[in-house]
């Protein structure tokens, strides 16, 4: 079985920053595409990041200029440097891979972390 586990939620004011971290395990041939998603109270989950296996990121407008999403391929790890946090940033953050796993017949399947909560408040 394919695990992500992430790290780096917490409490931080208005202005300040946080450093994400979701390191993939298991029975991995392959990572594809990895990034985050974002759940706030009676909010739709939304799509924050996005990073392709070649690096190219896209990001949701609201986070644009502030977040990035970037990965280590020899850790099989993705992160969210998320800078200039607002209130509005509040959230329980999923972090996704798609992963192709060891195997005959193998084929790419997204897997999700468990959710890390942060909080942007004075």
């Amino acid at each position: 079985q394919v695990q992500l586990v992430e790290s780096g939620g917490g409490l931080v004011q208005p202005g300040g920053s946080l450093r994400l971290s979701c390191a993939a395990s298991g029975s991995i041939f392959k990572i594809n595409a990895m990034g985050w998603f974002r759940q706030a109270p009676g909010k739709e989950r939304e799509l924050v990041a996005a990073i392709s296996d070649g690096g190219k990121t896209n990001y949701a407008d609201s986070v644009k200029g502030r977040f990035t999403c970037s990965r280590d391929n020899a850790k099989n790890t993705v992160y969210l440097q998320m800078n200039s946090l607002k209130p509005e940033d509040t959230a329980v953050y999923y972090c996704y891979a798609l992963i192709q796993t060891l195997g005959s017949n193998s084929y790419l399947m997204n897997y999700w972390g468990e959710g890390t909560l942060v909080t942007v408040s004075s």
